[in-house]
């Protein structure tokens, strides 16, 4: 279905970038942004959240702005509060009836933002996902994107999804004030599964877009890409308490993923029990269930092996050491989550709200 043809003047949509100390990336993002193509350059503005950044990036947000006085950007500065309250904040101030996101790490394809508003033209339509793409070529990167493609696969099966990530993702306004936009108590990771989770609860309609790409900035090692998943893995405790039937499925999430990170677990778990046997016999029945856990993890990685060896044969010969990190991040930071959740007030008891007057502390400038 067509997007509806622009009218001259008339405000479509809002574009929300929320960024912390983005210095280095904020102007690729705001230059993306501003080549477009199908969309008049005054039927959408762009409003940048400057989340307390202390590396200059605010100037360069200001600087941007002068020199490109012809385009709707406004920029926000508020205290550090994490990226749901600076998305939640844009969204308060945005003029436009669909909001746009996405985040200063990424620069959108010029038929982004057309591929996103699409889907609208439907009116039970409520909110789209996009994709990633990636210019990296490191092993890391050319992983992280092949795991993303993993997961598009499957959503790209379904009429609608249950899953948006901010990093591409469009709203009507309207309904993400009333459903009190993303959760504050996420300040890592997950804010954004946790909205989405919410709106399908209540049968909102949401699809997946493909066609809306933005090229982002994977992680570059293995270390970055370890801490982000030690990350994720701390936030989804939270999304699961919050929303327990999500632990069993959703459009995103692949199955074997669950099945990695019990089989991972439980290697590491009796891997020093299977040493102790050496010197205690009756600990030498054990000794074999590490093995056991090995062998069926690598079993569940041969799908996607098979998939990352169509890439380059180096990126499948690292696959299973990645997967396993992966696993072993994810079920640790977790577990992590878990222990810290449990010891707060009960999240659900937690009301959520988004405030509709910016502080007074926060700043506006712009057209």
């Amino acid at each position: 279905m067509d997007a509806p043809a622009d009218l001259p003047g008339a405000l479509r949509c809002s574009v929300v970038v929320p960024v912390y100390n983005g210095a280095g990336l904020i102007e690729r993002c705001l230059d993306a942004l501003a080549h477009q193509t199908g969309v008049q350059p005054d039927a959408y503005e762009i409003i940048v959240v400057d989340d307390g950044s202390t590396d200059g990036t605010a100037a360069q947000v200001r600087a941007w702005i002068e020199r490109h006085p012809q385009r709707r950007c406004r920029l926000i500065e508020q205290p550090n509060g994490g990226p749901a309250v600076a998305r939640n904040h844009g969204a308060q101030v945005a003029q436009a009836d669909l909001l746009l996101f996405t985040d200063a790490d990424c620069a959108p394809v010029p038929h982004w933002m057309r591929a996103l508003l699409t889907p609208f033209a439907e009116p039970t339509v409520m909110g789209a996902k996009g994709t990633y793409l990636t210019e990296q070529s490191g092993i890391v990167p050319r992983f992280v994107q092949a795991e993303y493609e993993d997961r598009y696969r499957r959503m790209a099966r379904r009429a609608t999804i249950d899953f948006i990530d901010t990093y591409s993702a469009a709203y009507r306004r309207t309904l993400f004030l009333e459903n009190g936009g993303f959760d504050p108590r996420f300040r890592g990771s997950c804010e954004d599964q946790e909205f989405s989770f919410r709106l399908a609860a209540k049968g909102y309609r949401l699809v997946f877009v493909p066609e809306a790409q933005v090229i982002h900035i994977h992680d570059a090692d293995v270390g970055e890409y370890v801490r982000r998943k030690l990350g994720i893995g701390f936030w989804k405790a939270l999304l699961t308490r919050l929303h327990p039937e999500r632990m069993v499925e959703d459009s995103h999430t692949p199955q074997t993923l669950k099945l990695q990170m019990g089989l991972v677990a439980l290697a590491l778990a009796f891997s020093p029990l299977a040493l102790a046997g050496r010197w205690w016999p009756r600990l030498r029945r054990l000794a074999g269930l590490p093995v056991a856990a090995a062998l069926l993890f690598l079993a569940t990685t041969l799908p996607f092996e098979r998939r990352l060896a169509e890439h380059s044969p180096r990126l499948a010969l690292a696959g299973p050491l990645l997967l396993a990190l992966r696993a072993a991040a994810l079920g640790l930071g977790y577990l992590a989550g878990t222990l810290y959740w449990a010891s707060q007030r009960d999240p659900r008891q937690q009301r959520r709200r988004v405030s509709l007057v910016p502080s007074k502390q926060d700043r506006v400038e712009g057209d």
